[in-house]
């Protein structure tokens, strides 16, 4: 199986490339081969390709930047990505593409279902969605893929800034009352990759939920981490409204993972392993 995967240095990007099962290729596309910010290049993009499954990896992910530059993100994560699927369906090869828990609003405490309505607070999820809706538009043969609080050893991320701030101070107040799911870029690229497969071979497209087990507060995820890596970091517990930022984000994003267990056999992964993984890499 030939995959072609839009992005080549972001976080799952670089897992995609590093976790190849056997008797799979993958061909990773820069920016400098593919712009999401130029949505009339896609369609060209991916009629060149020469692939089986297409996966996209590229978003605009700067969650409180996207306060102010809802239009840029809307064409990365929007515009382009629905010229994206409507190539996909024209040529007929499957898609792979990666969302987000912030295309819901946070609000009481149950798992969020695939189906559950939708209802952005910001503009990065408001975004995201226009991806996911275009994707609906085209009737291409896709699985969404909505995953939450993604961590690897590349790039910047939660646990990277706690590393670098738990070397540096005794005690940090971090957020309490986000509850959530945290998930390695290494679990999200193989579930990507066995969607990919399972596309390939006729399973069924849809949108589906995926994130690291337990689900816990930003606090507590902060306190695993530090355990983990031998950090005596006290960790005081604050509500949102003690750390403000230009983006709102959700209080709820615990994914319900039960659909994608069920139709395409992939689990929720421990994250407390992978951030072992990633810890092991960084340290």
């Amino acid at each position: 199986m030939k995959v072609a995967v839009f992005g080549q240095t972001g976080q799952v990007a670089t897992e995609l490339q590093r976790r190849v099962p056997p008797n799979v290729q993958i061909e990773a596309l820069g920016r400098d081969r593919v712009d999401f910010a130029r949505p009339d290049d896609l369609g060209t993009a991916v009629r060149e390709l020469h692939c089986d499954v297409i996966i996209n990896s590229v978003a605009y992910t700067a969650v409180d930047k996207a306060e102010q530059e809802e239009e840029l993100a809307s064409v990365v994560n929007g515009a382009s990505v629905k010229a994206l699927a409507r190539a996909c369906a024209d040529i007929g090869k499957p898609l792979v593409h990666i969302s987000t828990d912030y295309v819901f609003d946070g609000s009481g405490d149950a798992p969020w279902r695939p189906d559950d309505d939708t209802n952005p607070l910001g503009g990065y999820g408001r975004s995201k969605l226009l991806g996911e809706t275009g994707i609906a538009e085209a009737e291409a043969n896709a699985a969404v893929l909505r995953t939450s609080w993604v961590f690897s050893a590349h790039g910047s991320n939660f646990v990277k800034t706690m590393l670098r701030l738990g070397a540096e101070r005794d005690r940090l107040t971090i957020v309490a009352d986000q509850v959530g799911g945290p998930t390695s870029a290494a679990s999200i690229a193989d579930a990507c990759l066995t969607l990919a497969r399972n596309l390939f071979e006729g399973r069924p497209p849809g949108t589906y939920h995926f994130a690291g087990a337990p689900d816990v507060s930003w606090a507590d995820f902060a306190r695993e981490i530090f355990t983990q890596s031998g950090l005596a970091t006290e960790v005081v517990d604050i509500p949102s409204s003690d750390y403000p930022t230009p983006a709102k984000r959700p209080f709820n994003s615990r994914l319900d993972c039960t659909s994608i267990y069920e139709e395409h056999g992939i689990s929720r992964p421990d994250w407390r392993a992978d951030l072992k993984d990633v810890l092991q890499e960084l340290i």
